[in-house]
């Protein structure tokens, strides 16, 4: 039980002391009228007036007749002074004997500065504003262990104040791609996060039941195809920044809940998503960060020199030193995927999937050979039409898709094609993908754009791996606030 022990034990008696003598240890409010950083930033100009401050207390230096805390709230450290005379004898003794490290309380006093130079409230009245049962890791410095910091992400946040400003700038990364999109003219607009079928990506999905309606339902793996139907409707430029849910591996870049930006703009292809996805990549940084530069694994990366384009089989070639292409004998591709030692991954795909087709070989090759190298920012476009269903296939080789992917730093960033608006082509595709199952084809779709869509070119951004790389992070749980976790 979390309150077995010595610590809890103690805190939980002085938690009864303060009921017995009508302290209500947990009071229901208090007006705050400034936080830490206003106290120091408006000095002098506020020296001497009164304010009421709160936050939790991280550092108590209890001596005769005056003593010090230092209290923590969402802006910063301040200290209080708590001084016999000021507060009076009753409170005075109730700090020193039953306050404890990590309990939040509120303050009323007037700002001044120390003989040393700090700039502090001094106390003319303080309350509890939650007694902290719990002790919080010893000297504040506890909570190092990065498991631990996952699973008990609330005290790692009030331990260490660097987490809770990271989180702060993927709130700010957010807001700015809002912002971007509606200075676009795009629309926001909200999807279905559960569907009667897992269309739009190629993914194992996590599957539910509807118990009045009696059916199975899935979370979705990606809104594109209810985004689509948008476009049909008569939407010409909309965006969804929403969660999606893939049953597959959880690894230091994949999560099985994750947060993506979609975004699908009618009349475009994919050249123009490109120029559209570079800037919005500098207009994300510099909200965040106040300039187009960034570091990422020890490297600077520069977003805001244009961004290099390279052709999927033309990078392949590169790192292979020969051609190869969907069409390549698979006697070549196996001899490839031996000598790269990606024999068992091949076959637990096999395994998964029932076969592994020419372009999913590639891929693999791809996964290991090219995306590691492309560290400056890299559009890789051209890919093998097998890998893309969902996108138009190029003008000059109906074996490629009209597609790009955006890798920095070693990691893809976003995804985005020419979409496939041909009701008779896209069912095709469908039909490939179903393997001659067709009730996982999803026929409202295919529906709906035999109705009419327009040309359009669609975009997915990451948010996770985005903010991953423009905060430097080195693991997707630390771009997540829950991330994730096997129970312990």
């Amino acid at each position: 039980m979390i309150f077995d022990n010595e610590y809890a034990r103690v805190r939980l008696n002085k938690r009864t002391n303060l009921l017995t003598s009508n302290v209500n240890p947990y009071p229901v409010r208090f007006e705050k009228t400034h936080d830490a950083s206003s106290v120091k930033g408006e000095y002098p100009a506020n020296e001497g007036s009164a304010v009421r401050v709160a936050g939790r207390v991280v550092l108590l230096r209890l001596m005769g007749k005056a003593s010090f805390a230092t209290i923590r709230d969402g802006s910063g450290d301040l200290q209080i002074y708590l001084k016999l005379d000021n507060i009076g004898q009753e409170s005075y003794e109730r700090m020193k004997t039953l306050l404890d490290l990590g309990d939040v309380v509120g303050v009323s006093g007037k700002v001044f500065k120390t003989k040393t130079g700090e700039i502090s409230v001094s106390a003319e009245s303080w309350d509890f504003l939650a007694k902290a049962i719990l002790p919080p890791p010893e000297k504040w410095h506890g909570l190092t262990d990065v498991e631990t910091r996952y699973r008990k992400r609330s005290v790692d946040l009030f331990v260490n104040p660097d987490v809770r400003k990271t989180f702060e700038m993927r709130s700010r990364l957010i807001a700015s791609i809002r912002q971007f999109f509606d200075g676009e003219g795009f629309v926001e607009v909200e999807t279905p996060s559960m569907s009667a079928r897992a269309g739009g990506a190629a993914a194992r999905p996590f599957q539910t039941h509807h118990n009045a309606l009696d059916i199975d339902l899935f979370l979705r793996v990606a809104p594109e195809l209810h985004l689509k139907r948008l476009i049909v409707g008569g939407f010409e430029k909309i965006f969804e920044i929403g969660k999606n849910f893939r049953n597959e591996g959880v690894s230091t870049r994949h999560n099985p809940e994750f947060t993506m930006l979609e975004s699908y703009e009618a009349y475009a292809d994919a050249v123009r998503v490109m120029d559209f996805t570079e800037r919005l990549l500098r207009h994300a940084c510099r909200a965040v960060h106040g300039k187009e530069q960034i570091s990422s694994g020890g490297r600077e990366i520069d977003l805001g020199r244009p961004f290099r384009r390279l052709a999927y089989l033309d990078a392949l070639k590169q790192e292979l030193g020969q051609d190869v292409s969907p069409s390549t004998p698979a006697d070549s591709l196996h001899a490839l995927v031996a000598r790269s030692g990606l024999g068992d991954k091949v076959k637990a795909l096999e395994k998964e999937e029932g076969r592994v087709s020419p372009s999913g070989v590639l891929d693999l090759l791809f996964e290991h050979h090219v995306e590691p190298k492309l560290q400056d920012p890299t559009f890789i476009t051209r890919h093998p039409r097998a890998l893309s269903p969902l996108a138009k296939a190029c003008a000059d080789d109906p074996a490629l898709a009209d597609r790009f992917e955006l890798f920095v730093g070693g990691r893809e960033i976003a995804n985005a094609y020419s979409e496939q608006n041909d009701p008779l082509e896209q069912l095709e595709r469908f039909r490939e993908q179903a393997a001659g199952d067709e009730s996982k084809i999803d026929w409202d779709f295919v529906e709906a754009l035999a109705y009419g869509m327009p040309p359009a070119g669609g975009l997915g951004v990451g948010i996770d791996r985005l903010f991953m790389l423009i905060c430097d992070l080195p693991s997707i749980r630390d771009a997540i606030l829950f991330p994730l976790l096997r129970p312990e």
